[in-house]
């Protein structure tokens, strides 16, 4: 049966005005996913200027005809799933100023609510000046934003499928995750695809070791033992097949990758110099990354691998969702602040009250600072030091947001200001956190009517 259209009807004017406009020439839009509600400005005696649209692209280009019509400069939207990508797309195109405005800073709409009165209340608070715009990077880093997201999606999934390998070879009793530390490795991919192969002499697939595996053959054999069932093979025959196609659609995102990266380069872009950590390097060459490194160099000016914890995974993120341009954050706080790494302070009459977080207290980048935060438990470095500190005062949880926090910092300050990061060491860290605690001590005891004085080399403790 065919859809019956409604018939709209303006069931009364807008709210009155209490509020001093600022901008004249304002629009609001509330988006769906059949159609959009758009209101212009309103007439000269105040009548509401209200008109729906569809979703096609035609309609889209109509809604945009329309609002050059009214005279419209300024756009303001809520960020409702991705119903607002192609619209804000076409009108930035068209050169108008798009406001993306967090659903809940207006979602409390006085009254009854329509997707009707929804748009003029947009279009009211965005003339007041009230709303605020969601950041949102410039037009070649969205595309790049584009292509490292659906790559870290495919990574995901491929970590999936390793588990599901891992599960069809413990329901068969061939513990290769017990011989080698990663059934990814040289070693357990060997032994994965012998076999698939058809092999099943546990001595045969223990040759397969690669030199540098810490178990000897007869170890490994006594862990690849197995009952060799049909059903179980079949299933790992098709979660490796899944993984070489998954593994070779990374390949071709991390060419694409770096192609786009080149383009965006500047003429005079120079190479990256040589990594200050040797071992970091080593690492980078070994797992094929060091051309993405040299790509981000070159493109954004700054290595931000030079940071202990920040791997090329990490800054490519950091790139794609920030961007080189961090004027819109005035200073490290803000930076922290919207990257939710900031504490979550309530204060009402003086007092700290307790506040529930957020639904989201996560994005993209705060969660890839947290992973690198966590690589640093066992680290020597200075970074290193701090993190250990804070899990033995707080715990582990909070020790990885401090120190993701402090990750944060540093990023600010080496693309803000072009500070370099210098490792100390985790001794000289150490060393200066005693001498703070010395400090406090000793001033603490002499208030007290204590005299401190350090103890002579030659005295012995009995």
């Amino acid at each position: 049966m065919a859809r019956k259209t409604k018939h709209v009807k303006d069931k009364g004017k807008r709210a009155p005005r209490s509020l001093k406009i600022i901008q004249t020439n304002a629009a609001g839009i509330d988006l769906g996913s059949r159609e959009h509600w758009v209101c212009g400005p309103p007439g000269d005696d105040g009548t509401p200027n209200v008109e729906r649209f569809g979703t096609t692209t035609p309609e889209l280009c109509r809604l945009a005809d329309w609002l050059k019509k009214q005279g419209v400069e300024t756009v303001a939207m809520e960020s409702t799933g991705v119903y607002w990508i192609p619209l804000y797309e076409i009108l930035d195109s068209r050169g108008f100023e798009v406001l993306l405005v967090n659903a809940r800073h207006i979602s409390n709409v006085p009254g009854r609510k329509t997707d009707m009165i929804d748009c003029q209340w947009i279009q009211l608070l965005h003339a007041c000046g009230l709303l605020r715009g969601s950041f949102r990077p410039s037009d070649d880093i969205c595309r790049l934003r584009a292509l490292i997201r659906e790559r870290n999606t495919m990574v995901e999934q491929r970590s999936d499928w390793v588990r599901r390998m891992q599960k069809s070879l413990d329901q068969m009793n061939v513990c290769v995750h017990h011989a080698v530390s990663d059934i990814t490795g040289l070693t357990g991919m060997a032994i994965i695809r012998a076999i698939i192969d058809g092999e099943r002499n546990p001595h045969a697939l223990a040759r397969l070791r690669d030199s540098r595996c810490r178990k000897s053959e007869n170890q490994i054999a006594e862990e690849l033992t197995g009952n060799w069932r049909p059903e179980h093979l079949f299933n790992l025959r098709q979660a490796l097949q899944v993984y070489d196609r998954i593994c070779s659609v990374i390949g071709e995102y991390d060419s694409e990758i770096l192609t786009y990266l080149a383009a965006l380069q500047p003429q005079d872009a120079t190479p990256a110099p040589s990594h200050p950590s040797k071992s970091k390097a080593k690492n980078l060459t070994k797992r094929g990354q060091e051309p993405l490194r040299q790509a981000l160099y070159r493109f954004s000016g700054f290595d931000l691998t030079a940071i202990d914890g920040i791997g090329v995974d990490t800054a490519s993120v950091i790139v794609s969702e920030l961007g080189l341009d961090f004027t819109m954050f005035p200073d490290e706080s803000h930076f922290v602040s919207y990257l939710r790494l900031a504490p979550n302070l309530s204060i009402s009459a003086g007092k700290k009250v307790p506040s529930k977080f957020k639904a989201t207290t996560c994005t993209r980048v705060s969660t890839a600072l947290r992973m690198a935060a966590l690589t640093l438990r066992n680290s020597k470095s200075a970074l290193g030091g701090f993190y250990r500190r804070m899990a033995w005062r707080k715990g582990a949880s909070v020790a990885v947001f401090a120190t993701a926090r402090k990750l944060a910092q540093l990023i600010y300050r080496l693309v803000c200001y072009g500070q370099a990061y210098v490792d100390t060491g985790a001794e000289a860290y150490e060393a200066r956190f005693n001498q703070r605690r010395l400090k406090f001590y000793t001033k603490s005891l002499n208030l007290m009517g204590y005299t401190v004085e350090p103890l002579s080399q030659n005295t012995v403790a009995v």
